[in-house]
């Protein structure tokens, strides 16, 4: 009778599985063939982190994330490990982690090298870069005769200065951290990161190899370009970031220590063959956006001949001249040496969101007559709230007195952007981002950048913008901001295509004002607003899923608690909200699996096989 027995408990279990549970939400069980809810079908331990502290502590400050669907990978910025952790997106493990010489996973050991262009005739060693007080830095390449005591030149890319030293958002000093922001180029073999060296990594993804083995982990890629995009907080001076920690209170991180504060977040485009790269310096100070060529880095013709951004004067340091006390190099100073600055050859040009009114009738934001003697030159050097920084707040521009920069955008004091205006028109102003300037997205039916501006006003905190950058490219003048979105009851913090000209901007709460869930879908080119979906908010980043047609988003500041936020990409219609972990703000979906990433603190759903943090793997039931 046994068997008989068992055969029916079988064919019972099968039947129910079949008929009741394909239709259950949120069954782990039940496979996918009925839309049911999304629910955690896996988790992802992250390597070298524990509950204890050593050596890693626990995974509870991290940033940007990313996938890429051909190569089935997920990339984390994770700033305890300092290092960019990698997963393979089938098999759900991890694959390798991409750090410096001071990166915790691996012991440094498996720091990424620095290439050199021709070992038997190093000319062209990716230089270091330099901080605001013009001192070495060792989070660049430690190369040539960069040497900072017990950082030696050793061919190898210093790393990221993690969140151990300066922590994390609720401290408020978030803008010294890193890694931050990622971007992957078109042909998925170069990731860009953003270091807190207010500069910018690029890894060679064809140089590196893969394990599916969590504890064995190959070394990581080569890092072919590591360029400034200002001058770097002044982590390795004699007083270190600390003035520039106690300016956070109040002072807007105003202290000559704090540089350009990190290079953050990123977005990439191609217009007529030239691949721009985007990046934001986009934290409190008067932010920042550049734009780069990064053509010729992301398609190099060889080893030998590919093009690193190098500075002008390729075998000495990125941005302001280093100084020399008591016989050592770069180390010592409060002030920088004489001299011009040094700036990446790649970066086009650049914009400053520093409230500046000057404008003039060759571009929509004025270029001061392309900065020359008689000149308005970016940012604005009149500004007497940064008096004594070192950084752009104190009028130094790091592309040089004679490369291109402007100011942006102009708007009204009802937030309307103001054209081409010289001089401008009464009551026109500079837009400064009181928060910061958020994420970009690249529209390829436009040629141009949208950037979101999360609060365009110094007087109204209802409303943030989203701003049309015109990469401008032939033409000496540089980027400039072409149009200005207004985006009510918002602090815009994301941006990102969805199908055709369709963009949705993703909507976080500002600091000191909270505003109700909403989300806005636009039309890219015009600005025209296609929907509001007030299902969800609190919004940090977001994702597009060509798979199934939806956005994902990562509102962690969801008054109910974090959550993951669906929505149907075809109607503007929200779907779901599925529960997250605390501070859950980063999200990415392969598109294959339609499996959506969403790194996680230490908590409930991480369980007890990760309890020091994990990345979430979600999918619908």
């Amino acid at each position: 009778m046994r068997p008989r027995i068992l055969v029916t408990i079988l064919l019972t279990a099968l039947f129910a599985l079949l008929s009741g549970c394909g239709g259950t939400k949120n069954c782990p069980v039940c496979g996918t063939t009925t839309a049911g809810g999304y629910t955690v079908i896996d988790i992802m331990p992250v390597p070298e982190h524990n509950p204890t502290g050593e050596p890693g502590g626990p995974f509870n400050s991290f940033d940007i994330s990313l996938a890429d669907s051909v190569n089935h990978r997920f990339f984390v910025s994770d700033r305890i490990g300092l290092d960019v952790a990698v997963f393979d997106t089938q098999q759900d493990v991890a694959v390798n982690f991409f750090a410096g010489a001071n990166g915790v996973a691996g012991g440094g050991i498996n720091a990424s090298a620095c290439i050199t262009d021709n070992p038997a005739a190093p000319t062209l060693f990716i230089p270091p870069l330099v901080t605001g007080f013009g001192n070495w830095t060792r989070f660049g390449c430690r190369t040539l005769a960069f040497h900072i005591p017990g950082f030696g030149a050793n061919g190898l890319f210093g790393g990221f200065p993690g969140a151990q030293c300066c922590a994390a958002r609720a401290n408020g000093v978030n803008p010294l951290s890193a890694p931050d922001g990622e971007a992957l180029s078109p042909d998925n073999k170069t990731l860009f990161v953003a270091n807190g060296s207010a500069s910018v990594v690029a890894f060679d993804l064809s140089t590196t190899t893969f394990s599916t083995s969590a504890t064995s982990l190959p070394p990581g890629p080569t890092v072919i370009a590591a360029f400034a995009t200002g001058v770097s907080p002044d982590y390795d001076g004699p007083n270190g970031v600390a003035p520039c920690i106690a300016s956070a209170n109040g002072r807007a991180f105003s202290d000559g220590s704090c540089g350009d504060l990190r290079a953050d977040e990123m977005s990439i485009g191609v217009v007529n063959g030239t691949t721009l790269l985007l990046i934001a310096n986009g934290d409190p100070g008067f932010p920042f956006i550049t734009i780069a060529d990064v053509t010729n880095i992301v398609a190099p013709t060889g080893v030998y001949t590919a093009d690193h951004c190098l500075p002008v004067a390729a075998q000495t340091p990125y941005g302001l001249p280093v100084v020399t006390t008591a016989g050592v190099v770069g180390q010592g100073s409060i002030a920088p040496a004489a001299g011009p600055i040094n700036p990446p050859t790649c970066i086009l040009g650049q914009i400053y969101y520093d409230g500046a009114v000057q404008n003039d009738s060759t571009v929509v934001i004025d270029d001061g007559g392309l900065n020359g003697p008689a000149g308005f030159i970016c940012p604005d050097p009149s500004s007497t709230v940064l008096s004594g920084m070192t950084g752009h707040g104190a009028g130094v521009n790091i592309l040089g007195p004679d490369r291109p920069c402007h100011h942006g955008p102009m708007l009204d004091p009802a937030g309307s952007f103001c054209a081409s205006q010289a001089p401008p028109a009464a009551g026109c102003f500079g837009a400064v981002a009181i928060a910061g300037i958020g994420g970009s997205a690249f529209n390829p039916n436009s040629g141009r950048f949208l950037v979101t501006n999360s609060n365009a006003s110094a007087t109204d905190l209802t409303y943030g913008t989203v701003d049309v950058i015109n990469p401008n490219l032939g033409s000496p003048n540089g980027p400039f901001v072409e149009n200005s979105f207004r985006m009510p009851n918002c602090m815009p913090t994301s941006v990102v295509q969805g199908p055709g000209n369709n963009f949705l901007v993703g909507c976080g709460d500002h600091d000191g004002e909270a505003f109700p869930p909403n989300e806005y879908v636009i039309d890219g080119t015009t600005g025209k607003f296609l929907a509001t979906i007030t299902n969800v908010g609190g919004v940090d980043e977001i994702w597009y899923n060509p798979g199934d047609n939806r956005y994902y988003l990562a509102a962690r500041d969801m008054p109910t608690g974090a959550v993951m936020g669906v929505i149907d990409a075809k109607t503007n219609q929200w779907l779901a909200n599925v529960a997250t972990n605390s501070n859950s703000h980063s999200i990415a979906v392969d598109s294959t699996n339609n499996h959506a990433f969403v790194p996680l603190q230490a908590g409930t759903i991480c369980t007890t096989q990760s309890a020091n943090g994990c990345v979430g793997v979600y999918a619908e039931q």
